[in-house]
């Protein structure tokens, strides 16, 4: 039966990468502290175009798409859900919404989980919103040729409440231990929660929520200026695999977090790098509004659009930026993708 148990964290013994990428992330963290203090505006803007792309990537990543026009519009709440898919995405909304308004208040506690998930499936009725799965559930692979198989099997729907308990109090124990690295701590937890699947339907939703709690509760928010969700979306393959690592051998205790220790903190350090690139293009007043506008797009890791853009570089108007734009994609120096108002750019 599986335990958990993250005192293996307390050895210090880590590989060099993972040493450096916290130590990335802690000095990217320290500076972006001192520019939202300095630059609360700037930083309110970002906030609202990372909640729009954080709710459109986490639902693509499950197969729920629709409009960038639609997403916007939901997310703003200029307009109601019109078909499951748009439950989905509004029910994501406002769970997202209630992480960064009282994350604080919230923990990783059995009832405020299970509260998160009837907040993210209200939209949609579903009759199992807040509530652990009724029956077992399988992680099922489709391979190239079309052939299916069991990828992973998680915890039965009979024993999923107990391990629930035991992997929050088995966090709450880590939690108190002054020698175990916080940002170590929460992935192991995600994964866990992952292979538990505790939930027939939202998990994957779900752990990407309780990932940006985890984070905002120690002082982590990059997520919350920049989508974490849609690094996630835009390294899929990356995601997966590193998941499928760490769960070989799980049910026995014999699994190895590392690879999605990695992934998760790779994930993270690219939020807060373009976090750091984004707002370097905003605030010196002494640079061109041309070379502003070439930086905020080259320097981005993700394809942005010109209202995006216009957000982030307020003092600038829509006609210059377009202008630019077009200059650049002329010269080849980034690409357009899409078409209308769901036209975005990207570096080449």
């Amino acid at each position: 039966m599986r335990r958990f148990n993250y005192s293996f964290l307390n050895n210090g013994l880590l590989p060099a990468n993972l040493v450096n990428l916290t130590s990335s992330i802690s000095a990217l963290k320290t500076m972006a502290g001192v520019r939202k203090d300095l630059h609360e505006r700037v930083f309110s803007e970002l906030e609202n175009i990372a909640k729009v792309q954080s709710v459109k990537s986490s639902n693509a990543i499950e197969g729920i798409i629709t409009s960038d026009a639609r997403i916007e519009a939901i997310v703003n709440r200029n307009s109601a859900p019109l078909d499951h898919s748009e439950a989905e995405i509004a029910g994501y909304r406002d769970a997202l919404n209630l992480i960064h308004t009282s994350y604080t208040e919230i923990d990783f506690r059995r009832s405020d989980i299970l509260r998160l998930h009837e907040v993210m499936l209200a939209f949609t009725g579903d009759p199992l919103g807040g509530s652990y799965k009724r029956t077992d559930n399988r992680i099922i692979e489709e391979l190239r040729d079309g052939t299916r198989r069991v990828r992973f099997e998680p915890v039965s729907a009979v024993e999923t409440a107990s391990a629930m308990e035991q992997l929050e109090l088995a966090y709450w124990d880590a939690r108190g231990n002054a020698n175990i690295n916080q940002l170590l701590l929460i992935p192991c937890v995600i994964l866990d929660f992952l292979c538990i699947h505790p939930f027939q339907d939202g998990n994957g939703r779900m752990s990407r929520l309780l990932s940006l709690l985890l984070l905002y509760k120690n002082g982590y928010d990059a997520g919350r200026y920049v989508s974490f969700e849609e690094q996630i979306n835009e390294n899929e393959a990356f995601y997966y695999e590193a998941l499928r690592k760490s769960s070989i051998g799980w049910h026995t205790n014999e699994n190895d977090y590392m690879p999605f220790v990695e992934n998760f903190l790779s994930m993270l350090y690219l939020c807060y790098k373009e976090l750091d690139q984004r707002f370097a293009t905003v605030q010196s007043g002494r640079v061109t509004k041309k070379a502003r506008i070439e930086a905020t797009v080259l320097n981005c890791l993700t394809p942005i659009s010109k209202s995006e853009i216009c957000k982030i570089l307020p003092d600038v108007s829509p006609t210059t930026i377009e202008a630019v734009l077009g200059a650049m994609v002329k010269t080849g120096a980034i690409q357009k993708i899409g078409t209308g108002r769901g036209t975005k750019y990207l570096r080449k």
